[in-house]
């Protein structure tokens, strides 16, 4: 068996398959990081950068630039080793990401290095400059089409009105058709309709799609600025919190249970958890009968990806993710969001 195959096929402890069941499977790791201000140090015309250049507010040197790639990169290679090692994740979603020679820089640190790590990125319109993009390794995914979705202002008092738009990556994972959409939506600064109304635009990209080719499996995913149990959630996407009350037209949300129930999240504010980052996926990826088929691509299980490392350990933060900067000062660590992961499972044949 080639290399490559052997490090996908896995036999699987957390299924709950009968001992005598002597079965193959693959493991595929889907994720999605917040970068945190992933900006280089250089002016980009247009863009609203310049807290992030060497004579700005945070004295954005080389020294900085290089050792918050290293970072993340070291993060970003981490993400779904728990169930992968050595492995990590198939595709990553990416926010607050400046450009692509930010890109570029990422994807040349050694541990993405290392794997082939490739990026799509597609320049958005936000005045700050920061963009949606995806990394995914091209020994696992391949990209079919690109496209970003411009956000659409709704009300026509604010057609000057721009933000993130929903970066849409179709590929092949597993011989399976995948679309991935990334999104940011936008902050808590504005209202909640603005994000409701993020909600609809990616309903009618994701139907849309469906619509084309059922058997299309679709994830939403990224910084929504909005919690699980909010209505740009619960109605806007129709996010269920459980597979079986998962119906066509749907998404399932399976972060609805870590804030809700575990009282847990991805970002903290005030002293409690939010829960801003997720993944969401379309029924058609989903073992809605409970007959554990997984002939093709499924809905696994989810995790919030930790480490010490990423974690805040004193101070007037500790607890908290331990981001770049905090009241001002460089703290030297990595995003004030945690990474998400869904791991999908495939029976080998």
């Amino acid at each position: 068996m080639k290399k490559r195959n052997l490090i996908l096929v896995f036999f699987l402890i957390g299924l709950m398959l009968p001992a005598s069941a002597q079965r193959k499977f693959s493991v595929y790791g889907i994720g999605f990081y917040n970068q945190e201000n992933l900006f280089d140090t250089c002016h980009d015309e247009g863009k609203n950068d310049y807290e992030y250049l060497p004579m700005g507010t945070n004295r954005w040197d080389a020294r900085k630039y290089e050792h918050k790639l290293r970072n993340m990169a070291r993060a970003l290679a981490d993400m779904g080793t728990d169930k992968l090692p050595g492995l990590g994740c198939a595709v990553i979603g990416l926010s607050e990401v400046e450009n692509a020679r930010a890109l570029e820089d990422l994807i040349a640190q050694e541990p993405l290095r290392a794997r082939n790590i490739k990026y799509v990125h597609v320049e958005g319109p936000d005045r700050r400059g920061v963009d949606c993009a995806m990394l995914y390794n091209p020994a696992l995914f391949t990209v079919k089409d690109v496209k970003l979705y411009p956000y659409v202002q709704e009300l026509e008092a604010d057609s000057a009105f721009y933000t993130r738009g929903f970066l849409a990556v179709q590929g092949m994972l597993a011989n399976e058709l995948i679309t991935v959409i990334v999104c940011h939506w936008p902050s808590r600064f504005s209202e909640s309709f603005y994000r409701e109304s993020a909600a609809r635009q990616v309903r009618i990209i994701k139907d849309k799609l469906l619509q084309e080719n059922p058997d299309n499996k679709i994830i939403v995913m990224g910084d929504l600025n909005d919690d699980p149990t909010n209505k740009s959630l619960t109605e806007g996407l129709s996010a269920k919190s459980e597979i079986k009350k998962t119906h066509d037209g749907d998404m399932y949300n399976p972060w609805y249970n870590y804030l809700v129930k575990q009282g847990t999240g991805t970002l903290q504010y005030d002293g409690g958890w939010n829960l801003f980052d997720q993944i969401l996926m379309t029924p058609n990826m989903l073992d809605r009968k409970g007959t554990k088929d997984y002939s093709s691509l499924t809905y696994l299980n989810s995790q919030i990806f930790r480490r010490d490392y990423l974690i805040q350990t004193e101070g007037k933060y500790k607890g908290n993710p331990k981001r770049t900067f905090a009241g001002g000062v460089w703290l030297d660590g990595f995003s004030d969001h945690l990474p998400v992961v869904v791991y999908l499972v495939k029976e080998q044949k």
